[in-house]
């Protein structure tokens, strides 16, 4: 494995300590540099900065502590991890209220200072980095408009955290991309990323898909299985599609947010989920929400990091680096020396709307590549303009557009107006009080069907003029 992007420095005076965590360093494919003392590390000339230092408290002259007070004073804030081979709690405790990332005492766990060493990384980063710069190192993301620099910031603000994050977008904005990218900068990337298209799976399977089933649960469950979020353990559960989960699943998945616990499809016996949750949607949810579809309530413990994704139309100056990075991709698969793309075809992919964004553009290269005969690429542009009079795919932020998945996408839509809004909330809440018997609280009433509060029912109830029956 190659030694390449962040460097991770190591200070400590035994050899053994020093080369050992050098290696899982460099084991991992971060370069790493080691010191013998304080002195050394700080004596030696270098051109860059360590992205995370890993420094032992007790050094010859300069002790660690000191190293780090001496850092910053100078406004050298290098995320520091502490190694001790004692645990001394006083000495601990003056480390991480001077702002050590973590303190370890020897030998040492090598996963979790990985993990820490990735922490590290990951607050660099963030501080580090100048706005409006897209990182590196993301891959299957390619472009350089503010719009792609934003949202690759915000994947690095929530990535080391254990926020559930919420990403929306239109269908092919790239989607499980963004959360592939949240997961590997993750203290959870050493463990499965494990995804379920919500949308692909069928209604009656999803609950056993989800949280698995025991032996007999139901006709053809002949031995136990174990759900997605078992697999996921340790690692992260990526939900695409998670608007187009039915009632029943929605309730059972708020149960999961909210408890961090659940049963297997036919068992009693509860199960810990320790699983980070990135859920995807291109319908919205909103919309939903009023339409009665969509659980208020899941919404809100689903949507605590939201990250949108503009589409393609949105952000063309990325068009030109996306065509290259996939005409590098389908070149070297099919063993062609095309080095370039013509710069009439260029000109074509940065004019034309992108209705289905960056998968159809990965399409539309791939197409290209396997027709083309020279070494530049040669767009069918009569193809471009067959499809440009099409409206673009579903505008799923905007209210009122609910397809209803991302393998069924609209070409026209029709937004809602208020009055509609008006008529379909309306709809919405009759539905539910027909449903409940005009029950109106309590666990089995229209509220909690509507994921809403009780006085907030009643108060939309007043409003639309929706008299509540005696028994309510």
């Amino acid at each position: 494995m190659s030694q390449s992007g962040p460097s991770i420095y190591v200070v400590d005076d035994d050899v053994s300590v020093r080369e050992a965590v050098g290696g899982l360093v460099r084991s991992v494919g971060l370069r790493a540099e080691t010191f013998s003392s304080a002195r050394e590390f700080l004596a030696k000339p270098r051109a860059e900065v360590p992205s995370c230092l890993v420094l032992d408290v007790q050094l010859p002259g300069m002790s660690g502590l000191d190293l780090q007070q001496e850092l910053a004073n100078a406004a050298c804030r290098i995320p520091i991890i502490f190694l001790t081979g004692r645990g001394d709690i006083p000495m601990s405790v003056r480390a991480m209220k001077a702002g050590a990332l973590e303190f370890f005492t020897k030998p040492l766990d090598e996963e979790r200072l990985l993990e820490s060493i990735r922490r590290g990384i990951a607050q660099d980063r963030r501080v580090r980095r100048p706005p409006g710069v897209i990182p590196h190192g993301f891959e299957g993301i390619a472009g350089t408009s503010g719009a792609l620099a934003t949202v690759l910031h915000q994947v690095e603000i929530v990535a080391p955290t254990e926020a559930t994050v919420l990403i929306r977008g239109e269908t092919g904005t790239g989607k499980e991309l963004i959360a592939r990218a949240i997961h590997s900068r993750s203290p959870r990337s050493p463990r499965p990323l494990v995804s379920v298209n919500c949308a692909a799976t069928p209604p009656s399977l999803i609950a056993s898909e989800l949280f698995g089933h025991e032996k007999g649960a139901f006709t053809g469950a002949l031995q136990r299985r174990l759900g997605r979020f078992e697999l996921a353990a340790g690692g992260t559960l990526f939900l695409d599609e998670v608007g187009e989960l039915s009632a029943e699943i929605q309730i059972a998945l708020l149960r999961v947010l909210q408890e961090r616990e659940f049963e297997r499809v036919g068992g009693t016996t509860p199960i810990r989920a320790d699983v980070r949750v990135v859920a995807a949607t291109n319908r919205d949810l909103e919309a939903a929400i009023i339409a009665g579809t969509f659980r208020r309530d899941l919404y809100y413990r689903l949507n605590v990091f939201p990250i949108e994704i503009p589409p393609l139309r949105e952000r063309r100056e990325d068009v030109r680096e996306l065509s290259m990075y996939f005409l590098d991709r389908y070149a070297s698969r099919a063993g062609t020396m095309i080095r370039s793309i013509s710069s009439k075809s260029l000109e074509s992919l940065e004019a034309y709307p992108w209705p289905g964004n960056v998968r159809e553009l990965q399409n539309v290269i791939e197409r290209s590549v396997i027709g083309c005969e020279t070494d530049e690429l040669s767009v069918d542009e009569s193809s471009l303009k067959r499809h440009a009079t099409l409206q673009p795919t579903e505008r799923s932020l905007s209210p009122g557009q609910c397809p209803s998945s991302e393998s069924e996408p609209v070409a026209t839509s029709h937004p809602l107006t208020p009055a509609t809004l008006k008529e379909t909330e309306r709809d919405a809440i009759l539905r539910a009080l027909h449903a409940t018997n005009w029950v109106v609280g309590g666990p089995r009433g229209a509220a909690n069907v509507l994921g809403l509060k009780r006085t907030t029912l009643q108060f939309r109830m007043r409003r639309l003029g929706i008299a509540p029956a005696a028994s309510a």
